[in-house]
């Protein structure tokens, strides 16, 4: 790759965008499919919303859709129309596809760790689909960049302080082990973001 290509990026078409968002959320939905048959929880906004899916009673697709949407007012502020259309329809088809696949993939067995390895692992590669085609999946993580923006504070510390709340919540309404593995599949999320999400090994926007 020459100096020219990373200066400037080729753009994403429509179909690739459609199918980038379709892939990302589908393979996020599949993965919180795995992750609520095992009674395991998760970080972030998604974790929010599977704790008050426990709690409450309610799928956790209605829930994820509902927690996410006072965060579109700062998308649309931080990052744009565009990323905040993007982000609504992916957060739109992950709860769609949240109420349709349990009819479609049920999981008679899988051990936690595994489980828990490949939510990881299956969420980390539909979130990496979608930061390339310019969504996400909403929730705290544009919180904690308006707050950077406007006070200084780190938007790594806020999710950090997020994630913490959300696990300690998760002791109150899960078993402790049920709360260990689910750290590991966090920790796999974050491991697989972090070391594949990089702008100069992928150069298409």
């Amino acid at each position: 790759m020459n100096n020219s290509d990373s200066e400037n990026p080729r753009k994403h078409g429509l179909a690739a965008d459609a199918q980038g968002l379709l892939f990302g959320s589908s393979m996020a939905a599949a993965a919180m499919l795995i992750l609520t048959h095992l009674g395991l929880v998760t970080g972030q906004t998604a974790g929010l919303a599977v704790l008050l899916s426990y709690m409450t009673g309610y799928s956790f697709g209605a829930v994820f859709f509902v927690v996410n949407l006072p965060f579109y007012w700062l998308a649309f502020r931080r990052m744009g129309l565009l990323f905040t259309l993007k982000t609504f329809i992916a957060v739109g088809l992950l709860s769609g596809f949240s109420f349709v696949l349990p009819g479609l993939f049920q999981i008679q067995y899988i051990h936690p760790a595994i489980g828990a390895l490949l939510f990881g692992m299956m969420s980390g590669a539909g979130l990496l689909a979608l930061f390339r085609h310019g969504a996400s999946l909403g929730g705290v993580g544009i919180l904690a960049l308006y707050l950077q923006e406007k006070t200084g504070f780190r938007a790594g510390y806020t999710q950090l302080l997020f994630d913490v709340c959300v696990f300690a919540l998760a002791f109150f309404v899960i078993d402790t082990t049920a709360v260990l593995y689910s750290m590991l599949g966090a920790l796999v999320v974050n491991l697989t973001i972090a070391i594949n999400h990089r702008k100069d090994w992928y150069v298409a926007i």
